[in-house]
């Protein structure tokens, strides 16, 4: 067994070369862009391992990267993030405006980033609490499938203020029956039964037309926590089926162990020393106007930027989160405009650049058979649901790739997504007619794919708006 199909449990076991392998396993080609990725990952790394009075100095090393859509540049952000076990979010610069406009204000991706953390927190503290939980659910639900008796009252005169009853045996047929239900349960022999529990209605407080307005994000927040300590959910009474309820009871007592100060507390230091935001769109808000005129101003946006990314303390609805050390990527296609066209004090915040490359047909290729990912794994792993079994020659793979770089030249280069596209043409047919075929296995040759697109790859017109 290969062993890098499981990845290393954390951070501390992986160099830049590593890195770059790790990423290999999901990207193709772009060798200098995963070099560049890795090199600022291990400097966190290494940041945190200096002295507090040198440490804080060590400024993150933002990354630009340049090159058409679909060639990797979101793909490789989000696996290092995943490998960094680090919160990440993937935003457009194009859908801020500056301040004083209707739309999103830059510093609610910090406080996307610091909820995307607190997920992260909680679900991994929901994890280390799950077999308790799992144990206090199950004797729940057995109260509610074997009720225990009541207390026998006690005989004669007394006073109840000063009475004290004394504690009741053990009932045996009781502890038999319950210990007989909980094997049942164990073995998912109660599964078909039905049993009445209590949930908490999340009825939302019908505020969301803030959201509407630029920079309400952080009111929002505020308003739904107040109205909501107002008026705590009430709770209702569902039947529902026996696994159900079990789980919704685990769910209901893995949030009663989880300390939400705790997790709020470690999220905000995750997102302050470990995030990652993904600026897609870089290049829309480049340009930098010399003109009046009614449109929200790019290089406004670029200013309300510059702050965050230089350092500065967002307030979120789990405290102030500061920005020093979140480590942004900004990607681009930068046809139009170019990289120098960002305002200087913007431009000097992102020290490296990248420029990847447009991929070719030996790529597409590789991104079809090579990634633990890769499509056609995909789509012969989805096939084999209906009992179809699809073998892609090589010559057959050739030749997608070769209609997926002739359509990108034709039309939009949008990269690899084109794959995605000529794929599901591609095989369209074959989908349909999956549960009723007589024939199971099929061969995918070339000859096969340019029957089924060589209408599309001739008309450049239909290819246009079907690919």
């Amino acid at each position: 067994m290969d062993d890098r199909t499981q990845p290393p449990p954390n951070l501390d076991s992986f160099t830049p070369r590593e890195i770059v392998e790790e990423l290999d396993r999901y990207v193709i080609g772009q060798r200098n862009a995963k070099r560049m990725v890795a090199i600022a990952l291990r400097t966190r790394w290494r940041r945190q391992r200096l002295p507090a009075e040198l440490r804080d100095e060590v400024m993150p090393k933002n990354i630009i990267m340049i090159g058409p859509t679909g060639v990797g540049k979101t793909e490789i952000s989000r696996r290092l993030a995943k490998l960094a076990q680090a919160p990440f979010i993937k935003v457009e610069a194009s859908k801020f405006t500056e301040v004083g406009y209707v739309g999103r204000d830059c510093e609610s991706m910090v406080r996307d980033l610091a909820e995307q953390a607190v997920t992260m927190v909680k679900t991994e503290y929901a994890g280390r609490v799950q077999k308790k939980a799992e144990a206090q659910a199950e004797e729940r639900l057995l109260d509610l499938l074997v009720p225990p008796p009541p207390p026998k009252a006690p005989s004669g005169i007394y006073d109840p203020a000063s009475y004290e009853a004394p504690p009741a045996p053990p009932n045996e047929s009781y502890e038999a029956t319950r210990s007989k239900f909980r094997l049942l349960l164990r073995e998912g022999k109660l599964d078909t039964r039905s049993v009445e529990i209590e949930v908490k209605d999340k009825a939302g407080i019908p505020i969301g037309v803030i959201s509407n307005l630029g920079g309400m994000e952080q009111i929002q927040d505020q308003l739904q926590e107040m109205l909501g300590g107002m008026f705590p959910g009430k709770k209702k009474r569902r039947l529902v089926k026996v696994p159900e309820a079990l789980e919704l009871l685990v769910q209901e007592e893995a949030q009663k162990l989880i300390d939400m100060e705790a997790v709020v507390k470690e999220a905000v230091a995750k997102t302050e020393q470990n995030g990652i935001i993904f600026l897609d769109e870089i290049d829309k808000i480049a340009g930098r106007e010399r003109t009046m005129g009614p449109d929200v101003s790019r290089e406004g946006v670029q200013r309300d930027l510059l702050p965050i990314v230089e350092g500065s303390t967002v307030t979120t609805k789990y405290g102030p989160v500061k920005t020093d050390h979140i480590l942004f990527i900004a990607a681009g296609a930068f046809h139009m405009a170019k990289p120098s066209d960002l305002i200087p004090e913007l431009q000097g915040r992102f020290p490296i650049r990248v420029e990847l490359e447009p991929l070719t047909k030996d790529d597409f290729i590789r991104i079809l058979t090579e990634p633990q990912n890769a499509l056609l794994k995909q789509y012969t792993a989805l096939l084999e649901t209906e009992g179809v079994t699809l073998d892609f020659t090589r010559e057959g793979t050739e030749e997608i790739a070769a209609t997926a770089v002739q359509v990108n030249e034709r039309s939009e280069n949008i990269g690899a997504r084109r794959l995605f596209t000529i794929m599901e043409r591609l095989l369209e047919e074959i989908s349909f007619e999956a549960p009723e075929l007589a024939e199971k296995k099929l061969t995918i040759d070339a000859q096969a794919v340019k029957d089924r697109l060589k209408d599309i790859v001739k008309d450049q017109d239909l290819s246009r708006y079907i690919l």
